[in-house]
């Protein structure tokens, strides 16, 4: 991928940045054979980013041409607000409090560049605040408030205003951060795209386990991508890439699914889409989904403060109840008798407006269909764990027990199966999702339809092995050529 530098004067520049253009910004602008370049990185150092300046246009025009801008007009926008400045920097309240505690004046201006500033201690705090407004280039304001330091302001600068003095360290930090986007020597080939994959090390449960995160890696580098882990706070680099590829369990009050709509805002290919993440995680709005297409599932009622005392005869008891968000069998309360039915759903409500009462079938497993782009991949049995009425178990002894897990290829399972699964997932979209499904007396009934489906080495791929990561890669792959051409197209 071509790296260029866009600045107003490209005789300001040095010419030993590696492998990088240094473009006069007039020149980005008119001269065709920027216009008709395709994979380009556009690092936009021009001294004014404020509207319909030549700044601005730089980085309109390069996400036109779908190239990179560094920053992007969304971060450009961000900069000029004052309240999505505090809102977004307040999460670093902590970090900014730490980093200038030793200074004795009620102001401090720090300045970044490519993420890093000219005093070590400052490294943090400095690209904390690149992550969140990825710009080449910026100035960062702050003014003590009893004991609390405060960001009053936070500004791109162009690179004229970069003082004299401070040169050679943006040289130096700007060849250390082309040098560090694409390590020399340690990729095999050329990359046509970027994805990014967002991941979380921290979570406990987590979709996919390392050695699946690796084989999803090696798959996407075999098609031609670059392939880059992000994580929670890596929100503000989303414009640098051409895909992302959510493997962070996902919810909607969380930050995976404000990452899923600026990645779609950008432009970007989007698993899980934030449409997709919305309709799945939310247990009421699928079980409505479901009765209006008539897709079979258990018998089930929306209970509200109203209604409780007709789940035990609408339901039966043992019924199931269910917070709308519940995930990884968290959240799913089986009540076995009338006395504990009602402070049950009580103390649900308190959580929720509305609760999913289902009724209780009890199977030895259930199936799990992964489906992507309307077509399955996988499908598996997960058992019951041991004792226990679920697949998971979150009051054993080693903190969470799970039940064993056999997978099967496609052509295995009970056509019903399938059938069901594939028409339940065509209900939500075209995204990746895992649809959960009993059997019961002859019939298949769909439980629920998650996006974000667990993926683990040894479990989901066993039948397909690396295939199912390159078929999973080869979507995004498809998508990502499709929009680039849609992209031409419009020009």
């Amino acid at each position: 991928m071509r790296h260029l530098v866009v600045v107003d004067s490209p005789a300001a520049l040095p010419d030993a940045l590696p492998d990088v253009e240094i473009v006069a910004a007039r020149d980005y602008l008119a001269d065709p054979r920027f216009s008709g370049l395709r994979g380009a990185r556009v690092y936009n150092l021009c001294a004014s980013y404020r509207y319909q300046a030549i700044g601005y246009y730089v980085s309109l025009l390069a996400a036109a041409r779908g190239h990179r801008p560094l920053p992007s007009v969304a971060t450009m926008l961000d900069l000029k607000s004052p309240h999505v400045v505090r809102l977004l920097s307040g999460e670093l309240q902590g970090q900014i409090n730490r980093s200038l505690k030793s200074i004795r004046a009620d102001h401090f201006v720090l300045s970044i560049y490519f993420g890093r500033n000219l005093a070590e201690r400052h490294e943090t705090l400095s690209r904390a605040l690149f992550k969140l407004f990825p710009a080449p280039l910026l100035r960062a304001e702050f003014a003590r408030a009893g004991d609390e330091w405060m960001l009053r302001r936070l500004a791109p600068v162009g690179f004229a205003d970069v003082p004299e003095s401070h040169r050679d360290f943006m040289h130096d930090a700007a060849r250390r951060y082309f040098a560090g986007e694409r390590p020399r020597g340690i990729q095999a080939k050329k990359t046509r795209f970027d994805l990014a994959m967002l991941v979380n090390p921290a979570e406990a449960h987590p979709p996919s386990d390392e050695q699946a995160l690796k084989r999803f890696e090696r798959a996407a580098a075999d098609l031609g991508f670059y392939v880059e882990r992000i994580g929670p706070d890596d929100i503000g680099r989303l414009a640098e890439f051409d895909a992302l590829f959510i493997r962070e369990t996902t919810a909607v009050n969380h930050h995976t699914f404000r990452f899923a709509r600026k990645a779609a805002a950008e432009g970007l290919v989007v698993i899980d889409d934030p449409d997709s993440i919305l309709k799945c995680t939310n247990k009421v709005y699928l079980a409505e989904l479901l009765a209006r297409h008539n897709v079979p599932a258990p018998k089930t009622m929306l209970v509200h403060r109203d209604n409780i005392d007709e789940i035990e005869a609408r339901l039966g008891l043992p019924v199931v109840l269910k917070q709308p968000d519940s995930a990884f069998s968290v959240g799913v309360v089986k009540v076995l008798d009338a006395a504990e039915l009602k402070p049950t759903v009580k103390r649900l409500l308190k959580a929720s407006e509305l609760v999913v009462a289902q009724e209780y079938l009890p199977t030895t497993f259930d199936w799990r269909v992964g489906v992507l782009d309307g077509r399955p991949l996988y499908v598996c049995r997960y058992h019951m764990a041991r004792g226990h009425w679920q697949i998971i178990k979150h009051d054993g002894e080693s903190g969470v027990d799970e039940g064993n897990v056999d997978t099967l290829a496609i052509g295995e399972a009970p056509d019903a199966v399938i059938r069901t699964a594939v028409k339940a997932a065509g209900l939500i979209g075209n995204g990746l999702y895992g649809v959960d499904l009993k059997e019961s007396d002859g019939k298949v009934m769909v439980i629920e339809v998650n996006d974000n489906p667990s993926i683990d080495a040894g479990i989901e791929d066993d039948v397909l092995k690396g295939a199912l990561y390159r078929e999973i890669m080869g979507v995004i792959l498809k998508r990502v050529e499709a929009s680039k051409q849609g992209e031409v197209g419009n020009r």
